[in-house]
């Protein structure tokens, strides 16, 4: 920290944060994000600065994939500094770039003070999987009727059980309890569902990820949730298991579908989510040559794919 940044602290607005609101049109999105990243700025934020009227457009792609742009026709660009000469000093110093024409600085606000802790957790409660099941943050008291109960706080995680697809898979596992003795979840993220299969009865848990984030996560999830597995990358996937585990998106689970079916035992079970429901038909050709797949499970437009190896 500069002897500069250090002095704007112990000012009169010390603790304060300050918004700079930009209108940016579609074009200059992405320079002007990068600018505000070069700036430091503690965050960014892009939305439709024509939301809620007839001008309103919709951004959208495949879930958990890049949009198809980078904003809106006009975007409303808010990025978040934390004093108000840095945000003051960034307007400035954009309105003096080529590839600011066309936008337009609307102001620099101060942020009304909140207990960012208290309000974060406000926003989470527990999670039902099934009437005994539950997903519940670190803050909360289990609800009476939880019979099983995964600790795993929002934020703290890839992937919280606030999903459909992995809402899914806890719930395929839960109504399938025991499951099988070995269990390999791939792509395991915050290890979730490893950590569900060794509620229900997998004695070898086996939690795989590309991202050594992830299987760090997963271990420490682990450790808090009092279950034992073991975690790594990908290569460590080895074997045959009861239940093979996989809630990734419908493109890598196609490319997988060799690599997966060959870790389900004779007599195991597959299953695979992070799939919309108008993909199953792909899903399904791509899968043929191994096991057959077939929806068990749709909510909120994604779908659960099973299959058993005979």
């Amino acid at each position: 920290m500069s002897a500069d940044h250090a002095a704007d602290e112990t000012g009169p607005q010390a603790g304060s944060l300050f918004e700079l609101v930009l209108l940016v049109p579609e074009a200059a999105v992405e320079p002007v994000g990068e600018a505000l990243d070069a700036l430091d700025a503690l965050s960014t934020s892009v939305e439709d600065a024509d939301a809620m009227t007839e001008a309103e457009q919709a951004l959208f792609g495949e879930p958990g994939m890049p949009p198809p742009k980078e904003g809106w026709q006009r975007s409303r660009v808010v990025a978040l500094f934390g004093t108000e000469a840095a945000a003051h000093e960034a307007a400035v110093l954009l309105q003096a770039q080529d590839f600011f024409e066309g936008c337009v600085v609307h102001g620099v606000r101060a942020v009304a003070e909140q207990d960012w802790v208290r309000l974060t957790q406000s926003q989470f409660d527990p999670v039902e999987i099934t009437p005994s099941f539950w997903i519940v943050p670190s803050w909360h008291e289990p609800p009476a009727q939880a019979v099983q109960v995964i600790r795993l706080d929002p934020g703290l995680a890839f992937g919280t059980g606030t999903h459909p697809t992995t809402r899914m898979c806890l719930r395929w596992t839960a109504r399938h309890a025991p499951v099988g003795p070995r269990v390999l979840d791939y792509g395991c993220g915050s290890g979730i569902l490893a950590i569900g299969a060794a509620k229900h009865g997998a004695t070898t848990v086996l939690a795989v990820d590309i991202d050594p984030a992830a299987v760090e996560a997963t271990r420490l999830n682990a450790e808090a949730n009092h279950v034992q597995l073991v975690a790594g990358l990908p290569d460590a996937a080895v074997g045959e298991h009861d239940l093979v585990l996989a809630n990734i998106l419908a493109t890598p689970l196609k490319v997988l579908a060799p690599l997966l079916c060959a870790h389900v035992r004779s007599g195991g079970h597959l299953v695979l989510a992070g799939i919309l429901a108008r993909q199953a038909d792909e899903l399904k050709a791509a899968y043929a040559p191994w096991l057959a797949l077939e929806v068990s499970d749709e909510e909120d437009g994604w779908i659960l794919m099973t299959a058993r190896k005979s």
